[in-house]
């Protein structure tokens, strides 16, 4: 889609009711809730990060959403793909602040560069003990991006029209620490599987868009 005719649309979203959990939960792992139920007291002390979902022109002026590819690690979240974003620092202001600050720090585009257009659902994620906080957001240049090597293995760049083509959502078979291989709803994206936390937020991202585009 043309960035011009996206950035039109879009400016709507400011003002619509958040599709929320309703919009998450159809890409959620089959043991989420059972997952949930058993970390009730923990999530009253999680620790706190956020990210952002930041939607972008390319040289040829068609829209984009940047995702990354985290580094192989030892940890929950080793390998898979992501936003950019993280957790909260002393420094930040506000978890606006955090997910802007991360996505230079990661993907390099300028805090001053974004416009945040909506902050949309919280998402607990039981396995690192996380309540993430996604913002929506819009750069209107076309950003260079430079990877935080550290941290980031690969930049992920999707066409907005790949992201919201309904055959990219996808059931995959994934192994995790709670059993051995199951069955997830996720999407395919520029050949990446992304289930999980990521997945659950996309969709709500992607339900929100469909009211507007």
């Amino acid at each position: 889609m043309n960035f011009n005719t996206f950035l039109k649309s879009v400016s709507k979203i400011k003002n619509l009711e958040l599709p929320g959990e309703a919009s998450q939960i159809k890409m959620s792992p089959p043991y989420r809730l059972e997952l949930m139920e058993r970390n009730k007291m923990l999530m009253k002390t999680a620790k706190q990060a956020a990210v952002l979902a930041l939607f972008y022109p390319d040289e040829h002026n068609e829209t984009h959403l940047i995702l990354i590819l985290r580094k192989t690690y030892k940890g929950v979240h080793s390998a898979q793909v992501g936003f950019p974003g993280g957790k909260v620092e002393q420094k930040d202001s506000d978890l606006q602040m955090t997910a802007l600050r991360e996505t230079y720090e990661e993907v390099g585009v300028p805090m001053d560069a974004v416009s945040v257009f909506k902050r949309m659902t919280p998402m607990y994620i039981p396995p690192s003990n996380f309540t993430v906080h996604p913002f929506f957001g819009i750069t209107q240049r076309t950003p260079k991006f430079i990877k935080q090597d550290e941290e980031v293995e690969g930049l992920i760049e999707v066409a907005l029209s790949h992201f919201l083509d309904e055959t990219t959502v996808i059931t995959t078979s994934v192994p995790t620490s709670y059993q051995r291989n199951v069955e997830v709803p996720a999407f395919k994206l520029n050949d990446h599987i992304v289930w999980g936390a990521t997945a659950m937020i996309l969709n709500e991202v992607k339900d929100l868009l469909k009211k507007v585009l």
